[in-house]
């Protein structure tokens, strides 16, 4: 069964929130909420793959704490963006 695209971000919105660590379910969850329905097919895509690498190396790379993967890179940073614009 194909999924559609509202619920493929329904489902995205939903893992964003419920991250195992409170720190990416706020980061990702704010930005689910705001960004998810604006990526193309491509962007989310590369989006839910970000969101399979765990929440501890997530929020190293995010925070620049380590060096992001070349394969995660662009939707990690729109991710750090969106999350820099509503923090300051």
């Amino acid at each position: 069964m194909v999924e559609d695209r509202e619920t493929r971000i329904k489902r995205l919105r939903l893992r964003s929130w419920r991250r195992g660590t409170k720190e990416m379910d706020l980061i990702l969850g704010s930005f689910a909420d705001q960004q998810l329905k604006l990526l193309s097919d491509a962007e989310l895509d590369a989006h839910e793959a970000m969101m399979a690498e765990n929440d501890h190396d997530l929020y190293q790379w995010i925070s620049g704490q380590a060096e992001v993967p070349d394969e995660i890179g662009p939707a990690l940073r729109r991710v750090a963006d969106h999350f820099l614009k509503q923090n300051t």
